[in-house]
């Protein structure tokens, strides 16, 4: 005699068994019965697989994962759509709030009363009070929006504002921010974003639109990258010619001589220890001399946002390795 447990056992087996040799059957790679072709294809609503080669439909009737509504061109699509914005580590919450619009008028764009137009008043000033609950929230909370400004100010794309704003939420986690302003670990994110990201921005651009000095944004980057174990590649020096030959106006020949004069001194291992925006700098001046678009020392300096004396030292010694004395 089997008993009931015994036998419920061997039907949830049978019923497993079942749908591993039908996930198999499906996984092999399906052909159209009448030619024997692989290439099949989805109908434009997705309702039927046809055959390209020989137009035999194979399946019909499928079942349509899309909306139930249409839509004819962009503004219908955006008015109809229900969901909301992606979550994002920009925000301190995510993104997964609840906005009370600033417009004080109701659904069907009429003007409210002054009674509900008070009572909306409160609501919002109370919905700011109640976003964040202790002061860590606070903290990210201002914190994020000192990234996303400076990250606006500098022209970072919105990658590096994801990245930065997921290394202050490791520092905060980790207590990295006790006894450091939030302005200078928020700045150091950014540029640490910058860094893994491949954006060239130099310490300096970052510094000009933060709050706190460049020996502080330094500092507080190295720390966190330690502490936080941040694999951080060396700055290429290429990364900044295209930039740098924009804002100087020169000619397509110009960035490639320089690039050019780069690889050749960094095989000779001039590029150890120097400042990337410099050695971009000085390569640039060589180039546009060698091309005859010739820029004063001092152009260049301004753009690139290094000293006339450090062009003229990697000059001498980008020159002395190209053998153009």
């Amino acid at each position: 005699m089997v008993r009931p447990t015994q036998q419920r056992e061997r039907d949830q087996m049978s019923v497993t068994e079942a749908d591993e040799h039908e996930n198999e059957n499906q996984s092999e790679e399906q052909t159209c019965p009448e030619c024997d072709s692989g290439a099949l294809v989805a109908s434009n609503d997705s309702n039927e697989i046809i055959c390209e080669d020989c137009g035999l439909v194979i399946e019909e009737q499928n079942i349509d994962h899309g909306p139930e509504w249409r839509a004819f061109n962009h503004a219908e699509r955006q008015n109809k759509s229900r969901v909301g914005a992606p979550t994002t580590q920009t925000m301190h919450d995510k993104g997964l709030t609840t906005q009370i619009d600033w417009k004080n008028k109701d659904a069907h764009g009429r003007s409210i009363s002054s009674k509900k137009r008070n009572q909306l008043n409160r609501l919002r000033k109370w919905q700011e009070r109640i976003r964040t609950k202790d002061a860590g929230e606070r903290n990210l909370q201002f914190a994020l929006s000192e990234i996303d400004r400076m990250a606006s100010a500098l022209g970072v794309p919105r990658s590096v504002r994801e990245v930065a704003s997921v290394i202050y939420r490791q520092a905060l986690s980790n207590d990295l921010i006790r006894g450091r302003s939030i302005e200078g670990v928020a700045t150091s994110c950014l540029y640490a974003g910058c860094r893994q990201e491949g954006i060239p921005r130099s310490l300096e651009e970052v510094t000009e639109v933060s709050r706190v000095g460049k020996k502080e944004i330094g500092r507080t980057y190295r720390y966190i990258a330690k502490e936080l174990s941040l694999e951080m590649k060396p700055a290429d020096p290429k990364e900044y010619v295209p930039r740098f030959c924009s804002d100087l106006e020169v000619s397509e020949e110009v960035k490639m001589k320089a690039i050019e004069i780069i690889d050749e001194s960094a095989e000779q291992g001039l590029l150890s220890g120097k400042s990337p925006t410099g050695f971009a700098a000085a390569a640039i001046y060589a180039a546009s001399l060698l091309c005859n678009e010739k820029k004063t020392q001092k152009e260049v300096a301004e753009v690139a946002q290094v000293t006339e004396v450090t062009i003229r030292n990697r000059y001498q010694e980008q020159i002395e390795a190209m053998g153009l004395n």
